[in-house]
Formats: C-alpha cells, structure tokens, sequence
C-alpha cells in the first residue's frame, strides 16, 4: 500500500565508472509509487553504487534520476527530503535516543512541541516506548538498528534508502528484523529502496527485487517470478540454491536429457543452447509411496553424501553423464532421507510444474 506523500523513481542510462570499471552500465529502472524495491548482488555488483546515486552521495557520469518528474542528478543529497540508514546506523553516541530521532527535525526547525510528538510516535512505531532517555551504548544491536529506522522515516520522508541495515545482527535477530521492516514499510506507505546480498532476505522483504551483477540488471521481478523464471544462469544460481544440466536441443526444436523430453524450444529463443535449472527442494523421490511416479523427468544415482541440518537434511547425488544433483528434503519422521546412506541407490524426479530451462550464455 502507497501513501499519499510516497513518490516513484525513474533511473534511465545511469552510468558510473570508476577508471576502466563500470560500476554502473546503462541502468534503467523505475520504482513504484510505495513500492519495496530490493538491490540485490553480490559484491562489487554497483548495488550500493546505485543506491547512493539516488541518495545524491555519488553523482553519476552520465543518466537521469527523477523523484516522480523532478530530475534530481544535480539536487545536494540535503534537498532530496530521503530517509537514509546505513549499515553502521550512524548513531550519535553523545545524544539520547530521543535526540538522535530528533535531528533530523531539528535541522529542519520543527518546533519543539511537535518535534517532541513525532518523536513519541516514531519511538511507538518502532516499539521502543519508554525508551527515549537512554543512551546509544545502553541499546542492544536490535534497539539501535530501531532507532536509525526511526530517524529516518520521522522527518515523513516520501523515499526510504536503507544499505543492508541488517547486516551487524545475529541470524535469529535478523530474520525478526526483517518481519519488522517489511510490516513497518506497510504501515508507512514509503517508497523504500533497500539493499542486501542475502538472497534469502531479498525474497523475505520485497515487492520486487533487482538483481544486479557487474553494474547491470540481470533481471527486475517479484520474488517468486525471479525464484521459479529466472532469466539466466546467474541469477539462476545467485537466487537459491541450484544444480543445472545442459540440454539437448533437437532438430524437431525439442529439448531433451538423455532420452527424455524435457520441453520445447521457446518462439522467441530458437537457435539458443538451454540448461535445466533444478531447485534442490522440489525434487522427488521417484518410487515413493506417496505417488510420485508422475515425474515428468527421472535421475537415477547413487547417494554420495547426506547430511541432516536441522529443518532439512541436503543429499548429493551422482547420476551418470552429469554433475552431482543437490537435493533437499525435510527432515519430518516420514522424510524420504530418513534412512539414506552414501553408496545406496536412489531415483529422483521433477514434476512438469517444477521444469525451469534458461539459455545457455555464450562463454
């Protein structure tokens, strides 16, 4: 859901380069009105690159960045009216809690009284009531990271930038924070951009996400379409966990592995090579008593390890003529590992639903 005050982005042509690097190569992008919008990649991909552009920390050589149809290339980061949180969360260790959520109305000579208000609710918002006299170096992790959420949205900024804020806590902390975040950005309505190399938590927060490698969009969907259509092999592998097997491709343009049909060849793809994408969690044991017979495509193996994790146990399985195939299965005392060891045989099989293929890319 949008606010009223939420505004959409427009990135065209944005391109940042740092000596012979492309740190940004002709982006393109537009943000919905309210929308939570992920850049996610790996490393060095230009994610944070481009998230400080529309903050106005880096200019870039060449492109356009519009809040709705104001271009903002040129506008001092200050003019932007952005919310922003930093990785560090750039807290004021001197003030209280309540004074670091007011700064950004002090600057902005909001008087006291309502100063005061924003700031009780914005302290509400984030379930830290009570809490506005303590000191920074009294706060657990969490509580910090609250208070730099807090500062950023209490000013009603009409954009929320937020760089992989979550990063400093525990992995229980931080997948409560981002069930926090992700009903704090629907009970604001902002416009919020926020970036992370955590795949899982890209999927977990957003509308949409963009994955970006090498200063380029590799594709810009919501989650499940990016998790179940990627558009090629990176972000086949970069999303989730995958294994993929090269296809035949036929002169009848099927597209075949071994001798079983697979799919056909895509009308706006024809001449391309394919992979098949298998995610680890949807394969099935081929002969279990479950009927799982309707595999539209089998591989028979032998185990090569499995190892329990807890929620799920992971096998690796070798199959003649291919790379090993992960699977995954729960670990429920009905799971199909429950009695698996390495050396024993074993067949497993996709559903015609679960069938992805990719272009292979050149190279």
């Amino acid at each position: 859901m949008s606010s009223d005050n939420a505004l959409p982005i427009h990135i065209g042509g944005l391109t940042k380069k740092y000596g012979d690097l492309y740190a940004l190569d002709s982006v393109d992008l537009d943000i919905k009105s309210g929308e939570f919008l992920t850049l996610l990649g790996p490393s060095g991909s230009g994610k944070t690159t481009l998230l400080m552009a529309i903050a106005g920390f880096n200019r870039p050589d060449s492109g356009s960045i519009r809040f709705d149809n104001q271009e903002m290339i040129l506008t001092p980061p200050h003019r932007r009216e952005v919310g922003m949180v930093f990785q560090s969360y750039a807290l004021f260790p001197h003030m209280s809690v309540a004074e670091n959520i007011a700064f950004p109305l002090k600057l902005r000579k909001v008087s006291a009284a309502e100063t005061n208000q924003r700031v009780e609710e914005a302290l509400h918002t984030v379930q830290l009531d009570g809490l506005g006299s303590r000191n920074i170096d009294q706060l657990s992790g969490g509580q910090r990271q609250r208070v730099a959420l807090a500062r950023a949205f209490v000013f009603r900024p009409r954009i929320l930038l937020m760089d992989e804020p979550l990063s400093a806590l525990d992995k229980k902390l931080r997948e409560r924070m981002q069930i926090e975040l992700k009903q704090l950005h629907r009970q604001l309505g902002v416009t919020t951009v926020y970036v992370t190399h955590d795949q899982r938590e890209a999927l977990t927060m957003s509308d949409r996400i963009a994955v970006i490698n090498h200063g380029r969009l590799a594709q810009v969907d919501t989650p499940t379409s990016i998790y179940n259509r990627p558009a090629n092999a990176f972000v086949a592998d970069f999303i989730g966990e995958s294994t993929m097997l090269p296809l035949e491709h036929r002169p009848d343009h099927q597209l075949t592995f071994g001798d079983q049909f697979v799919a056909t060849v895509p009308d706006d793809n024809p001449d391309s090579q394919w992979l098949l994408v298998i995610r680890p969690e949807r394969l099935l044991v081929a002969d279990d008593s479950q009927g799982n017979t309707a595999a539209a495509i089998t591989f028979g193996g032998i185990v090569k390890e499995a190892v329990f994790q807890g929620d799920s146990a992971f096998v690796l399985i070798a199959i003649d003529n291919a790379d090993d195939i992960a699977v995954r299965f729960s670990t429920g005392s009905a799971s199909a590992m429950a009695n698996l060891q390495a050396g024993d045989a074993i067949a497993v099989g996709l559903l015609k639903d679960d069938i992805i293929i990719i272009p292979r890319e050149a190279g």
